[in-house]
């Protein structure tokens, strides 16, 4: 992990491996990017997200509150970025961050330097947590499913480290349930995937239940483009 602190331990490179998506997915190309290519990605893009942190917070600052708030006790936010969720988190939360990006990592620092607070940050695999079974209380994510090669891998990596009576904490974007604008994402989905790594007409609850998550909780919000779910660790027998 690219971390200025020098406490916060690094993790191996991921293993590559061929991304499978579930059916919320959508992907838009017959040549899904790796992890690598992700990681790739935001380091071009790392300081222009930086910068924009005003405008991410200013357009989900609300959600991520909603969502994010309440968290308690050891908290792992998988794809942290530039740790925009952290100032949403209470300041009583054992924070915890991982993000395939060294740039995005080390973004992520000078936003808890900036917040005065303790937190620990790890470049990780999200589809590849390298904590034991049961490791957090609650584990939250946000805007981060549409990048995952692999999804579902994801998101049963968070179940798998969240204790069973813990949150498992989602704030997502996708598909529209505004027609012109559902279409619309589809049209432009593969040039925006390819410049960004993004799947942005993805199904995130859709998502949610292929991983064979128990839903919770959801909202949607901003013409249906934006959802807050949770979801148990537990799943149903």
């Amino acid at each position: 992990m690219t971390n200025e602190a020098s406490s916060d331990e690094t993790a191996s490179e991921p293993a590559e491996t061929a991304p499978t998506v579930g059916a919320g997915a959508r992907a838009p190309t017959d040549h899904p990017k790796t992890a690598s290519d992700i990681a790739s990605i935001y380091a071009d893009q790392a300081d222009t997200m930086e910068r924009m942190r005003w405008l991410d917070r200013k357009l989900t600052g609300r959600y991520r509150r909603r969502q994010f708030g309440d968290a308690a006790g050891r908290v792992l936010d998988v794809a942290c970025g530039g740790g925009t969720n952290f100032a949403f988190l209470p300041v009583s939360t054992d924070l915890v961050g991982v993000d395939i990006s060294p740039e995005m990592l080390a973004a992520a620092r000078r936003e808890l330097d900036r917040l005065d607070r303790d937190g620990e940050l790890v470049r990780m695999d999200a589809q590849q947590l390298a904590y034991p079974d049961d490791s957090f209380d609650t584990v939250i994510s946000a805007l981060s499913t549409c990048t995952f090669p692999d999804p579902v891998a994801a998101l049963r990596e968070m179940q798998r480290v969240c204790k069973p009576d813990g949150r498992i904490l989602l704030l997502e974007h996708g598909r529209s349930d505004v027609g012109p604008i559902d279409r619309f994402l589809d049209w432009r989905a593969e040039a925006h995937y390819e410049k960004h790594g993004c799947r942005w007409n993805q199904d995130p609850v859709e998502l949610v239940r292929d991983a064979g998550l128990p839903l919770i909780d959801v909202h949607e919000h901003v013409l249906g483009i934006i959802t807050r779910i949770e979801a148990s660790p537990v799943a149903v027998r």
